[in-house]
């Protein structure tokens, strides 16, 4: 059997119970340590299972996982994952190809910042399509995504953006080498995405392309660490979110709609 297993968004104490009790009774235990991260590191995450722990890289779960997956026809492995398993089109794959090999899989739920972004106050079913903001360089400065963030905001829909992240990323040097050399560990803050965001918008207007209304004065909700304690909640512009400082990682930024429900703006008040 191949598990895929959520951790929530915390500390180890997140999992689910049925989930603790899978992760005991499996032969081989992974956890997925790119698509996301937790705010404790594996030594606790080992010491509270009571098992050791595979760390499983972007090679491992990109190149390798054939190996994993064939060798589940016969045992118990577990994928443990940040937040909910099928948050990341990953994950989604690898159940396709257990399925190409005749594995069965079991997935077991658990919170995500899909869901937990509501901790904001903004109401779920009030989100449109959710982005993803990568890191521009010098020579890349991708802005696609944006045009799902003005869908919504046409719509009157909220847009959860989710920041990049870099763990084991290859050097764009290393890539034609065949020793591979990675970049330092960095994540995406809500000030350098607002910063991009300002760009896009300043750059779209000098090229007379509409913005649906959307400018560097409407607000925009800035997450950290949410579900640790010491998650925060900033309401800015999205001007002013270029200067804020929120703390450790992970980070997630939101562009509300342009007309909030009361409670919505109500509650928002708060973080202002």
């Amino acid at each position: 059997m191949f598990y895929l297993i959520g951790l929530g968004l915390g500390d180890a104490k997140d999992i689910t119970v049925r989930g603790l009790e899978t992760i005991k009774t499996c032969d081989k235990v992974y956890l997925e340590g790119y698509t996301s991260i937790l705010t404790v590191g594996k030594e606790v995450l080992e010491d509270f299972y009571g098992r050791p722990l595979i760390v499983a890289d972007r090679e491992l779960c990109e190149s390798s996982i054939d190996e994993i997956l064939k060798e589940a026809k016969d045992k118990n492995i577990a994928l443990l994952v940040v937040g909910d398993p099928l948050g990341a089109t990953t994950h989604t794959d690898m159940l396709l190809r257990a399925k190409e090999f005749g594995v069965e899989t079991q997935i077991i739920h658990n919170a995500s910042i899909m869901n937990a972004v509501s901790c904001c106050g903004l109401q779920l079913y009030n989100f449109g399509e959710t982005v993803s903001i990568p890191y521009w360089t010098d020579a890349w400065k991708p802005d696609s995504f944006f045009e799902k963030i003005i869908g919504n905001f046409s719509r009157n829909l909220h847009t959860l953006c989710l920041l990049d992240i870099k763990v084991k990323e290859p050097t764009e040097e290393s890539l034609t080498k065949k020793v591979r050399q990675y970049m330092d560990p960095k994540f995406m803050s809500v000030k350098e995405a607002a910063y991009q965001l300002v760009q896009i918008i300043e750059n779209k207007r000098k090229q007379y392309i509409s913005v649906s209304g959307l400018n560097k004065d409407h607000l925009a909700i800035g997450l950290s660490r949410v579900g640790a304690p010491d998650q925060r909640i900033v309401v800015k512009s999205l001007n002013d979110m270029q200067t804020c400082e929120l703390g450790p990682p992970l980070h997630s930024l939101v562009i509300p709609a342009p007309n909030l429900h009361p409670l919505e703006a109500d509650y928002i008040a708060q973080f202002r």
